[in-house]
């Protein structure tokens, strides 16, 4: 990965976006396991564009006595006791995402990571359940602010499905491939790179018109 030219600190207020995809076994955090999880850094390149440089994903040991509700398991195609998972306990799952995060954030100057999400509330709740029941003493994560991708899609594409929003926006989108926590977290991180990308853009056009006026 080329170390980013120009530090993102400046940009969102001090905090790193990180977009997070986590792939679960039922809605209740507390109750139903984490299964999947995927964090992809973006950051600035030499033109202040945001793009991918980092991508991490593992798959988690449910925890114990953690509930596994069929129909999110048949949804999301993950068997949880599948013995090429490759899976890893929560603790170390949150470690081998948490360690690069945190070397992120120092280098872009920022105080924490933010995450961003598709629906964002639903990754947050598992994520900070997670934590508490690895006693985590430091996230890289602000514990309740997020970016929602499905918020930013219906005002920039009028579409809040992250399939319709990725087309729409003229990305590639393969739904064989979807569900996985790896996957879904590139996209929303490409739509989230596209859309603040376009922002800039439209602020330039902005001000060339005002200069011009």
């Amino acid at each position: 990965m080329t170390i980013p030219i120009i530090p993102l600190d400046k940009r969102f207020r001090g905090y790193l976006p990180v977009v997070v995809d986590i792939e679960t076994a039922g809605f209740n955090a507390k109750k139903h396991a984490l299964l999947e999880i995927a964090a992809v850094i973006v950051e600035f390149d030499a033109n202040r564009n945001l793009f991918i440089t980092e991508r991490y994903s593992t798959h988690v040991i449910p925890f114990k006595n953690a509930e596994l509700d069929e129909a999110a398991l048949k949804f999301n195609g993950i068997d949880p006791h599948h013995p090429f998972r490759m899976a890893v306990e929560e603790l170390e799952a949150l470690q081998l995402l948490f360690a690069p995060i945190h070397k992120a954030v120092k280098r872009n100057n920022c105080k924490r990571a933010i995450l961003v999400g598709h629906n964002p509330a639903f990754d947050i709740s598992f994520l900070n359940a997670a934590i508490h029941r690895t006693k985590i003493k430091r996230s890289p994560f602000h514990p309740f602010s997020s970016f929602d991708t499905a918020t930013l899609g219906g005002l920039v594409y009028q579409q809040t499905v992250l399939s319709k929003i990725a087309q729409t926006a003229g990305l590639s989108w393969e739904d064989e491939k979807a569900h996985s926590a790896l996957y879904d977290a590139e996209k929303t991180a490409e739509l989230f790179c596209l859309i603040v990308n376009r922002w800039k853009q439209l602020e330039a056009t902005d001000n060339i018109a005002e200069t011009s006026s």
